[in-house]
């Protein structure tokens, strides 16, 4: 991976929206919904506080993570498009 992200900001890789609901009918491309869950790809080293310290990141590469609909910057890196977002955009880790 080229890129690495600064101070507490993460990239996630957005997972794909279901294609069919649980009803078992297929949704059309335009009728479907922003994905709000995705998998960390790299973390950055931490926020500096106050005092001078660092603050560790709660997220690890690898967790399956849910953001805010509109959080983050899309960005494409070798064809394939990923969100840069401070931790504090994150949710939830599932």
């Amino acid at each position: 991976m080229s890129v690495k992200p600064l101070a507490d900001r993460v990239l996630v890789e957005a997972l794909e929206a279901a294609e069919k609901t649980a009803g078992g009918l297929y949704i059309p491309d335009n009728a479907k919904e922003k994905p709000q869950k995705g998998k960390i790809i790299a973390v950055g080293p931490g926020k500096a506080a106050e005092n001078g310290t660092v603050i560790k990141p709660e997220v690890k590469v690898g967790d399956t993570v849910l953001y805010g609909k509109y959080s983050g910057t899309e960005v494409s890196v070798d064809g394939k498009d990923y969100l840069i977002m401070r931790e504090s955009d994150l949710l939830a880790v599932i």
